[in-house]
């Protein structure tokens, strides 16, 4: 192999380091476990991915525009019960638009907090949004009066969570299906539109971004919407496959939807990345948790692996900046 070739593909592979990954870890553990690969377990896997490809899809935008968001828990588990609370009193499908929009409310209001307070770097906001998630699981707890919400006790119908939660389309969960939909929107959303080129040109340089006249401020708010509707969405996808809501729903999940981010490729300091390789990110956690699954680890020890993924992939973030 030339010296040209030999760069080029080194270049490549670390450009693709994720995809060749996720390629190696499958080819292993089939070897290992012949089952990985049969119809059903590649089912579950993407029933599996419920809520936390939606969740990393909005953390993708935050992350982008050169933030961070810790109230993510605290927002799936307050849209989970309200939604479950509703369906007897609006209907099913009251229930899910209502979530959903409460997931928007909040995510705006998370913003405004964020902009009022002066919170512009990515240390001031974390303490701001972890503090705003205690305030989403206080009032889940409140509203579902510290019990399990069970949307099958609910007298009205409710198909339209039985179909998301459980129906697929040949091996495809319907849920896998709805998100790839939504997927596509917010790639074309995130690289074709103005609002999307502004949110990199913030989280590249807030200054140069307010100094060519765009109100970063709104921008933010902007932000923090758009990851409140997609978290909403993934909290509404797990209420669907788990059947129950309460205000421990959401918890762990703000970490792993920053780990598929980052591993994705999507840098930390904000101003690149893309939605779809934070999906290649997704399919790499998923995956590599039903692998240790399928080989009998411990929950300790998947999360080990868990947080040495984190950390080489936050150290090759950085090596690229140097």
């Amino acid at each position: 192999m030339s010296q040209t070739n030999k760069t080029s593909f080194m270049k490549w592979l670390q450009q693709n380091l994720v995809l060749v990954g996720i390629i190696v870890l499958v080819i292993v553990t089939a070897l290992v476990e012949p089952k990985f690969l049969q119809p059903r377990n590649l089912t579950n896997v993407m029933k599996q991915l419920s809520a936390l490809p939606f969740v990393a899809l909005g953390m993708t935008f935050v992350i982008i525009c050169g933030f961070i968001n810790l109230s993510v828990p605290g927002l799936i588990s307050l849209v989970a019960v309200i939604s479950a609370l509703t369906i007897n009193t609006i209907g099913q499908g009251g229930s899910l638009l209502l979530g959903f929009a409460v997931g928007i409310a909040l995510g705006w209001l998370t913003g405004l907090v964020l902009t009022t307070c002066g919170a512009m770097t990515q240390a001031e906001v974390l303490f701001i949004t972890y503090g705003l998630s205690r305030v989403f699981i206080a009032l889940a707890v409140m509203l579902s009066g510290a019990k399990t919400v069970r949307i099958k006790d609910s007298t009205k119908p409710i198909t339209i969570y039985n179909m998301l939660g459980s129906y697929n389309v040949w091996i495809f969960p319907v849920v896998f299906l709805f998100f790839i939909v939504i997927l596509i929107i917010m790639h074309i959303f995130l690289t074709k539109t103005l609002p999307g080129r502004l949110i990199m040109l913030t989280g590249g340089n807030k200054d140069a971004a307010f100094l060519a006249g765009y109100n970063v401020k709104r921008i933010m708010r902007m932000v923090y919407a758009i990851c409140g509707g997609l978290t909403a969405l993934g909290s509404l996808a797990m209420l669907a496959r788990i059947g129950t809501a309460q205000s421990g729903n959401g918890s762990g999940y703000e970490t792993d939807a920053i780990l598929c981010v980052v591993v994705g490729g999507t840098s930390l300091k904000g101003g690149k990345g893309s939605v779809l390789r934070t999906m290649f990110g997704v399919a790499l956690i998923t995956l590599l948790g039903n692998c240790m699954n399928m080989l009998g680890l411990s929950t300790y020890m998947q999360t080990v692996m868990r947080g040495a993924v984190l950390v080489v992939a936050i150290w090759l973030d950085n090596r690229k900046e140097l």
